[in-house]
């Protein structure tokens, strides 16, 4: 059996694949996206990542000092990522095809964002599906706007739970740590 990746160990504690909506409560971004990078940084980014079912990283994230509400949704928030890989693959739209944001997208995503998703897309890191998955796990966040800092630990996130993006999360990586592209040899 093959090496599950990195990314296929994190999402394993939610088979039910609820609805994009399913979060009802109204989180609090910041808390929430401080928790997905510290699971994604603790356990996506390890050499040998093993991580625990969902009680018992709940139990490890509360140990750290996140509140017990957050950390349920931030869990959800993953545990919905995980349902993403079912999702029909989108038509190639080609070259001059244009996503138009509603105006809650708007709303949620400045320009600045909605600008780097685009240029994402454009360098061939995001997929025009890849790209709506992003957009639909940042209003999944409901909170308060995001910054380009923020959409690049999400994109990541995305990236990295999809199979066989490993070049494409690798140039994320570099994006996120600001490190210089590798250059081939």
């Amino acid at each position: 059996m093959p090496h599950p990746t990195p990314a296929a160990g994190i999402f394993v504690f939610n088979p039910n694949c609820p609805d994009p909506g399913f979060m009802t409560q109204t989180p609090d971004t910041g808390s929430v996206l401080d928790i997905l990078i510290y699971v994604f940084d603790r356990y996506m980014l390890a050499d040998d990542p093993e991580v625990p079912e969902r009680e018992a990283l709940a139990q490890d994230l509360e140990q750290a000092g996140f509140d017990g509400a957050s950390v349920e949704r931030a869990l959800d928030w993953l545990a919905d990522l995980a349902c993403e890989r079912d999702r029909p693959e989108l038509h190639d739209t080609g070259p001059r095809a244009l996503r138009i944001y509603t105006d809650a997208e708007s709303t949620h995503l400045p320009a600045e964002c909605r600008g780097y998703l685009f240029e994402l897309e454009r360098t061939g890191i995001l997929s025009a599906q890849q790209r709506e998955i992003v957009i639909e796990r940042l209003l999944a966040l409901d909170g308060s706007e995001l910054d380009v800092d923020q959409l690049k630990w999400v994109v990541l996130m995305v990236l990295s739970s999809q199979p066989g993006q490993e070049l494409a999360c690798s140039r994320m990586e570099d994006l996120v740590f600001d490190l210089p592209p590798e250059r081939p040899h």
